[in-house]
């Protein structure tokens, strides 16, 4: 019998990355040089924002989507920080509203103008001051909750219908590099510079699933869809790229090198495809995968390779994309070397010009599931669903009404936030110090110079005490 290749039917199996024309880019941007492993990007149907280089603060650019081309260097920014911006999220149901977290130990809530911004913008709609937070992520389903987490090693859910925190969640010893809602917001997977890897409940804290990872360094999760599967990038024993898929916690279902270097490697998954993409920072391929639930779990498609380097990649929502060309997926690529943003499509091929319901199940929509109460009483809701067939470019009608902050304490499981010191960055802490050994050296010359005019007057009354007139 003659041996014959085993072949896998799949509608994505020829998906191909399109890269825009160069006047479809967006050129001439101050890309920050910040060496954080975040994204520093992120797109909605509207805008696009970019953390830029700054001095003497921290900012972001937003763009119009349709304002393409070169960006003039005096374009407006949002430049209300004291400190770098780490990262940057917009809402998924208001499409006007930004948060954004920086050094100076806050996270702010900004309103974008219709049209982009035309002057410098300063003023946030809303100010949170917790602990040094270095990721920010809205939750899926419910309007006006937002996570943050950071190097203080804790998670603050913050209701911004009042504008204070209403939980913290206290169960991480180290550094969280990354967190991943599932599909309805109930469950929250976070990895740590500790080296493990949590399956939280929010609303509790409470710790659901833990995983030690000793031969996988996990740095970024997933997870798969509404399915309490995750999938972990990290670096092997061999400090070398790896992912990980976890049916549970207790051990890797699979484990598979990538490229045989090592480095950061950012996961995207689209759970209407069931595809995965891996992009790794500092170099410009994506790898795309299928994901199944049998075996082999992780079918390889294809890659899309580029020699230009990319620091992060931001991803437009589905009900941006266009369907009329099969596009399924679209990343823009941050280019730090030329100051350029590239927006990548990745289509699948088809003849027929008409709608793909195949490749466009329903999908999450722009219309929030749950509000804040209900969700924080306990209820768990699917996102509403939408269509991208008709009538997806409508949009949400919901406006953000920041409230009215008089409260002095914010107060989370006993702890006043506003009184507590964050914690300091290592730049901080550098600047911190030399400003105190001037202030030692100071002091020292102050205290030198006082005992040197102590033993002057000594001196001198003595010569009085002795002199003939005063016998």
């Amino acid at each position: 019998m003659s041996w014959r290749p085993q072949y896998r039917s799949s509608k994505f199996r020829n998906v191909y990355g399109k890269v825009a024309s160069r006047e479809h880019c967006f050129d001439g941007i101050p890309i920050t040089k910040n060496v954080h492993d975040n994204h520093f990007c992120a797109v909605n149907a509207r805008f696009l924002a970019i953390v830029t280089e700054s001095a003497g603060g921290g900012s972001f650019l937003v763009i119009p989507l349709e304002q393409t081309g070169r960006i003039e260097p005096n374009y407006p920014k949002v430049c209300g920080h004291q400190g770098n911006v780490l990262d940057i999220k917009w809402n998924p149901f208001i499409e006007n509203i930004i948060a954004s977290c920086s050094e100076d130990t806050s996270v702010r809530i900004w309103e974008i103008p219709e049209g982009g911004l035309k002057r410098n913008m300063t003023e946030a709609v809303l100010e949170l001051y917790g602990f040094f937070v270095g990721l920010v992520e809205w939750h899926p389903t419910t309007n006006n909750i937002l996570f943050s987490a950071g190097y203080d090693y804790k998670v603050l859910i913050w209701n911004l219908d009042i504008g204070d925190p209403v939980k913290m969640i206290d169960c991480h010893t180290d550094v969280i590099l990354c967190m991943s809602f599932n599909t309805d917001g109930s469950l929250l997977a976070t990895t740590c510079k500790d080296k493990k890897l949590r399956v939280v409940e929010p609303r509790s804290g409470r710790v659901l699933q833990e995983a030690s990872c000793k031969n996988h360094r996990v740095n970024r999760v997933v997870f798969l869809g509404s399915t309490k599967r995750l999938l972990t990038t990290g670096v092997s024993r061999w400090n070398t790229r790896q992912i990980v898929r976890w049916e549970d916690l207790s051990m890797p279902l699979i484990e598979e090198e990538i490229g045989g270097v090592s480095g950061l490697l950012f996961p995207f998954y689209d759970a209407d495809t069931h595809m995965l993409y891996l992009a790794g920072k500092g170099d410009g391929n994506i790898r795309y995968y299928e994901i199944g639930s049998e075996k082999p779990y992780l079918s390889y498609l294809m890659e899309f390779r580029s020699p230009a380097p990319q620091k992060g990649l931001g991803v437009m929502p589905k009900h941006g994309l266009d369907v009329s060309a099969c596009e399924v997926f679209r990343f823009y690529k941050l280019i730090t070397l030329k100051g350029l943003i590239e927006p990548i499509s990745m289509i699948v091929p088809r003849r027929s010009e008409t709608y793909q319901e195949d490749i466009y199940p329903m999908t999450p929509g722009t219309e929030p599931a749950l509000t804040p109460d209900e969700w924080l009483s306990g209820v768990n809701r699917d996102p509403i669903l939408m269509s991208l067939k008709e009538g997806y470019k409508k949009t949400s009608k919901i406006v953000f009404k920041a409230p009215v902050r008089e409260k002095k304490s914010v107060v989370v499981n006993g702890i006043d936030l506003l009184e507590n010191v964050p914690p300091r960055t290592e730049n901080e802490l550098l600047r911190m110090f030399f400003r105190q050994q001037d202030e030692i050296r100071r002091l020292k010359d102050d205290l030198s110079q006082k005992d040197i005019r102590i033993r002057q007057l000594q001196l001198e009354l003595k010569n009085l005490r002795n002199s003939p007139k005063s016998n």
